[in-house]
């Protein structure tokens, strides 16, 4: 009787260690595989709350066998630090803006240069499309998800304008390569970044800024000017990029990697929608608090198109002597934003 109870409960052990063995593979498959998401913005913005619904977005699509977690308002890797850290594995995926580190990606200048921009989604499909098309070698070191870019930069002033003329002299805030800009139009650059640029202009530190539409709302920058002026000639955007690390990419299963894949062809269109929905904002907010919009007339526009030309020519020259195609990155960044402004 000993020996038979002896016996049932080692083929139960048995039975037991048997299941574990066989199920411990299954158990390890079914624990997520977890990444870092690197994103300067804080939570509350509008590109930040995209960000974290991309993230549940493919959270969903994979059933749980991703999850994602956010690391809002560069509390992981500041802003200028955030392309390398994803390169480094500090972040698995980093979103940030590319002027920010000035030098870092020469080629895709391109997409802050004053190419006459008219909304954000179109700048975000321009974007998108040079990189599928040029491949630049700058952003070959990560997995690129996908781009995006701001509505136009515009110019909003203390004081209403009608010409050109009326720029000469003007301290206008700006930052990166808008400076080149605002010396171009033959303004005086005062290089401010955005949460600075409130007090500046309230105190007469600065005459004006070039900015998006948004910012009228997100900083509140509608109440401490009185016009805005639609300059789509010599318009601008920044390019923000949204990257994930090599290694990481490189280890996520065929069926995983088709899954972000589909998400990011999504989220280029959303991205795009997001910038130009805060535009719209702004623009509500700025007609709330009394704002004049001026129209540049057709032979106005032309003047301002021509004063900010000599930037794209200096943008070919510079890249012509990196070894880079400059030129030709240019030619088709401009074909592709005609056909999407049509």
């Amino acid at each position: 009787m000993m020996k038979s109870s002896r016996g049932a409960i080692l083929v139960l052990c048995l039975l037991v260690v048997g299941l574990f063995c066989f199920s411990s593979p299954v158990l390890a498959q079914a624990k997520p595989i977890e990444l870092t998401y690197s994103i300067f913005f804080p939570a509350p913005h509008a590109q930040a709350v995209l960000a974290g619904e991309w993230a549940k977005e493919i959270e969903k699509r994979t059933n749980g066998q991703v999850k994602i977690t956010m690391y809002y308002g560069g509390t992981l890797t500041p802003s200028n630090q955030c392309y390398d850290g994803v390169v480094n594995g500090l972040s698995d995926i980093g979103l940030s803006v590319m002027a920010y580190t000035r030098g870092r990606f020469p080629l895709s200048e391109v997409l802050d240069l004053p190419l006459g921009f008219k909304s954000g989604m179109v700048a975000t499909k321009v974007a998108n499309a040079y990189v599928k098309k040029m491949q630049p070698k700058e952003l070959a070191d990560t997995q690129v998800m996908y781009l995006h870019a701001h509505g136009p930069g515009l110019l909003h002033t203390k004081e209403p304008i009608a010409k050109l003329e009326d720029l000469k002299g003007m301290k206008i805030s700006c930052q990166g390569l808008a400076a080149k800009i605002v010396e171009a139009l033959g303004g005086v650059p005062v290089a401010l970044p955005m949460q600075d640029r409130y007090d500046a202009l309230q105190k007469g530190v600065a005459e004006a800024g070039l900015f998006p539409l948004e910012a009228l709302k997100g900083w509140k920058l509608a109440e401490v000017v009185k016009s805005t002026v639609y300059n789509y000639s010599s318009s601008y955007s920044t390019g923000f990029f949204v990257v994930m690390n090599k290694d990481k990419w490189a280890a996520l299963p065929p069926n995983i990697q088709k899954v972000f894949e589909a998400v990011n062809g999504e989220y280029i269109e959303k991205a795009g929608q997001t910038w130009d929905k805060a535009d719209e904002v702004g623009r509500t907010f700025a007609v709330e608090k009394g704002i004049k919009f001026i129209e540049l007339s057709k032979e106005e526009s032309a003047r301002w198109a021509e004063k900010v030309k000599p930037l794209l020519d200096g943008y070919v020259k510079a890249m012509k002597e990196k070894g880079l195609p400059g030129e030709e990155t240019l030619k088709f960044c401009q074909e592709e934003m005609k056909k999407l402004q049509k």
